[in-house]
């Protein structure tokens, strides 16, 4: 299995990623390429997941995370709209990239202590990989997501 790595992106991988999609049923949980670019300011920073010169997979991390969110600590990041392009899924990249985060985090945002997510109650699968990755359930729900209830994920840093 080829390594993955994780980067900030860059202009250059704009073609790549203005590329990627999710499959028609997944959309509602983490919306289009057109709708994730727009979030992108100071403190939410976009990142993509490659596979040697391929964009496979895109997220966000949101600096100001848990002064968005009252469930999250003032000092967390948040991620946001991790996905893998529908090409590309089912070849492990997900929880490959998922493992990797932490020791990215951790060296690309050194002052942060933990990270939360959100993951919706019909998407279980997604769930799972973020608990293979070492995130963990918090028990609670978050109610304010578009698509329905979502779990509340943390991962310490």
């Amino acid at each position: 299995m080829k390594e993955i790595s994780i980067q900030r992106m860059t202009p250059a991988h704009l073609p790549q990623v203005a590329e990627l999609s999710v499959a028609t049923e997944q959309v509602k949980f983490v919306g289009t390429m057109e709708e994730i670019l727009v979030n992108i300011d100071d403190t939410v920073h976009p990142h993509v997941i490659m596979d040697s010169d391929t964009v496979v997979g895109f997220f966000l991390i949101d600096t100001q995370y848990g002064h968005s969110y009252d469930f999250a600590d003032s000092a967390a990041l948040g991620l946001r709209a991790f996905f893998i392009d529908h090409r590309q899924q089912g070849n492990g990249y997900a929880k490959r990239a998922v493992l990797a985060l932490k020791a990215f985090l951790e060296t690309a945002y050194p002052g942060f202590e933990q990270i939360y997510l959100t993951v919706n109650c019909k998407n279980p699968a997604a769930r799972h990989c973020y608990q293979q990755g070492g995130f963990t359930d918090t028990h609670e729900l978050y109610l304010g997501g578009a698509a329905g209830p979502q779990h509340i994920m943390r991962m310490a840093l």
